[in-house]
């Protein structure tokens, strides 16, 4: 059995820089890509990688502590290639701006304000800093504020950087009371596959698929473009004010939906022996998005990455390990027997061409989720897939009336059911 893991989570802001120097953290993400494709050369040439370190921080026109963390990093790509080659050999010829590495109270400081913000300084260079508020997501400032004030928290490295041209810092804390079990100490895997109007979930074990769930939220996606079409004729009208309003009030829809979602999937994910939740990595995912001007609208403000974060937050304090795959092919792949091909899925409609297997193509991309994870993180075989569960499905509601979901199927715990069962549309 590993060791349990502390409890760390990752907190995502944008930066309001507030001293006029906004070009001076830029120049330092530069800077720090020079470090970055200096350390990957020099690993590539065989240079000792306990002498690198040093020898890259000499020429560097960063803090010296900041240039170990970003060599750290480097170095961390190479040990990665090496152990899995999951994504190739780091370039040393990376172009544009690197993240900008700094542990707390060296490179970076943080303090509550008399506003009850949370002010920012940066050391982007010796003798020569950067200073502002954070802004971002009431629930990372919730974690951040608490962990400013507790000494049950400790606050760690930190990463300035520049996301779609925006400067941003994501700050690492750890809870040094809450432990969250290795995910390779895990006996079952739930792949999560996040869509646009739902989220499919399949937990698999050694000896096959135990369960498979779909949770329908087409509120969501619903309401977006419903507030999407009366801001655009408050801003036609002039109403800066009231396009605000619905702004902020659009958000709190999303975020109150996006937790109770995430709720149920670690709740639902509990009843499994040790299980450990999988994810696909869409980071990159929007970026790559480009179906034409309506699509890119609704697709590139999906709240995937939210849903995820939040989903992650809720089962590390129920000691449930997170984990991240490649998503390529997950909803092309039959679970059956493998063959991938684009021509498989037809909306929510999954056919073989090869073996004839039909599904809903969701719950199928979780299966397929859940496979990847077993491959990447766990020291056991993926069982043979003979047969799946029916597919269930659970309806979040838009209505405000009702707090808990309509299902279609008795064993979600908690709910009241009508006994019927099928596949979903």
């Amino acid at each position: 059995m590993t060791d349990a893991q502390a409890l760390t989570k990752t907190l995502d802001f944008q930066l309001n820089i507030q001293s006029d120097n906004e070009s001076l953290l830029y120049d330092a993400c530069l800077e720090a890509r020079s470090a970055y494709n200096e350390t990957i050369r020099l690993a590539k040439e065989g240079v000792d990688w306990n002498a690198i370190p040093d020898r890259v921080a000499d020429d560097a026109d960063l803090v010296k502590n900041t240039t170990q963390r970003v060599v750290a990093k480097a170095l961390g790509a190479m040990e990665n290639y090496y152990e899995y080659d999951d994504f190739g050999q780091p370039s040393h010829t990376k172009d544009g701006t690197y993240p900008l590495r700094a542990n707390y109270e060296e490179g970076y400081n943080l303090s509550l304000t008399d506003d009850g913000d949370v002010a920012f300084r940066i050391s982007a260079k010796p003798y020569k800093h950067i200073k502002g508020v954070l802004e971002g997501d009431d629930a990372h400032f919730e974690i951040l504020k608490t962990a400013l004030e507790s000494d049950e928290w400790n606050i760690g490295t930190a990463e300035a950087l520049f996301h779609n041209g925006n400067a941003e810092l994501h700050v690492n804390v750890t809870n040094t009371e809450q432990t969250v079990r290795d995910k390779q100490d895990s006996r079952t895997v739930v792949g999560v596959d996040v869509n646009e109007d739902n989220v499919a979930l399949a937990a698999l074990s050694e000896d096959g698929v135990e369960d498979t769930l779909v949770i329908d939220f087409p509120e969501i996606k619903f309401e977006r473009h419903r507030y999407f079409t009366m801001r655009k004729r408050v801003q036609s009208a002039g109403k800066d004010s009231i396009h605000d309003a619905l702004e902020g009030r659009e958000e709190r829809f999303v975020r109150d939906r996006l937790h109770k979602v995430s709720r149920h999937i670690v709740e639902w994910s509990r009843q499994f022996e040790r299980p450990c939740i999988v994810f696909e990595d869409l980071k990159e995912m929007r970026d790559s998005i480009d179906y034409g001007t309506r699509m890119n609208r609704r697709l590139h403000h999906l709240p995937f990455r939210a849903l995820q974060y939040y989903t992650s937050y809720k089962a590390s304090f129920e000691e449930i390990p997170t984990a991240w795959i490649n998503p390529e092919y997950t909803s092309q792949r039959c679970p059956m027997c493998g063959h991938t091909e684009r021509a498989n899925r037809n909306k929510k409609r999954f056919k073989c061409r090869d073996c004839g297997h039909q599904d809903h193509s969701d719950r199928g991309a979780s299966v397929n989720i859940a496979v990847k994870g077993i491959e990447k993180h766990q020291d056991w075989n993926v069982p043979a897939l003979n047969s799946l569960p029916v597919v269930r499905k659970v309806r979040r509601q838009a209505s405000g009336a009702v707090d808990a979901p309509t299902v279609t199927h008795p064993t979600v715990r908690g709910y009241q059911a009508d006994g019927q069962v099928g596949v979903s549309d």
